[in-house]
């Protein structure tokens, strides 16, 4: 179904150099929680979906990948689905895959406490830039593939940003998935309208889990934390790409796709407006 609105690249709070690093860190950890943390009308967790999506198109070829999640801000929904695809690997006696974090902006702290929790997660300490990934990061010394993966991210990027991080990946690494929580519908804002109602009616939980009282300050006093979510949600909505902006991207990025295949879908996770939009592309298999 095509969006009921076009495409704009309005700018969000988030990505503004004026907003504080401490704010930031606190939307990237809600953003965390709405990946993972399963809710009453919610049968399983985005996460879980994301996961699950990975492994139906891929299989158990998973093993024959290291999969590099660009963007990854607080960590987002990587540790999770690296426990549902590794434990499903293990259970068909498959080898397990490698994930790593990375980021222009890399958050050090987060992911030192993810990796010390997921031995099969590791990060680069130093910024990265999706449309130049390092030679180290995308030509493995394992001899493994490189899979792209785009966490609520890929919608950040402006059109020529967006068509040199395809071309690169097209050039230097064999696939990418895109996952996106929101798109250009009606569903999708109403869906942001009750995760900044979930963000306010959450702040308590939160702020005595985390030990921050900023969080429940941020939410309740002063509530900067669910205006920014839901502000820079609706923006996120109106960025984000159909799979055919993005396959029109691909097609013109410069770089040979006439082998590259692309899927996408939808699943949902929340009743009754709550989806997650995927896409899955990769070189097409010649037997």
């Amino acid at each position: 179904m095509a969006p009921w609105i076009p495409r704009m690249h309005l700018f969000e709070i988030d990505d503004q150099p004026w907003f504080p690093d401490f704010l930031r860190a606190l939307v990237q950890d809600a953003l965390t929680h709405v990946w993972k943390t399963r809710m009453p009308l919610q049968v399983l967790a985005p996460a879980h979906h994301a996961a699950d999506v990975l492994i139906r198109q891929f299989g158990d070829t998973l093993s024959e990948y290291t999969i590099i999640d660009f963007c990854a801000g607080g960590g987002g929904p990587t540790p999770f689905i690296e426990r549902n695809i590794n434990g499903h690997l293990r259970s068909r006696g498959a080898a397990p895959v490698r994930f790593v974090l990375t980021d222009l902006h890399p958050n050090i702290h987060s992911w030192d406490k993810i990796a010390r929790k997921n031995p099969l997660i590791t990060y680069e300490r130093e910024g990265v830039d999706a449309s130049a990934a390092p030679e180290h990061l995308v030509h493995r010394d394992d001899g493994k593939k490189t899979l792209r993966l785009f966490n609520l991210a890929f919608h950040h990027f402006d059109d020529p940003l967006a068509t040199a991080i395809l071309r690169d990946t097209v050039e230097t690494s064999q696939g990418f998935v895109i996952f996106e929580l929101q798109d250009r519908s009606l569903a999708s804002a109403m869906s942001n309208l009750i995760l900044g109602i979930g963000v306010i009616l959450a702040a308590p939980l939160y702020a005595w889990k985390w030990r921050s009282l900023a969080t429940l300050i941020f939410c309740w006093l002063i509530p900067i934390l669910p205006f920014v979510i839901v502000f820079d949600g609706y923006i996120s909505s109106l960025r984000t790409r159909t799979p055919e902006e993005v396959e029109a991207l691909l097609r013109s990025c410069g770089a040979d796709t006439s082998e590259w295949e692309m899927s996408s879908g939808d699943e949902r996770h929340l009743w009754p407006c709550g989806y997650l939009s995927w896409i899955v592309c990769k070189p097409v298999s010649r037997t």
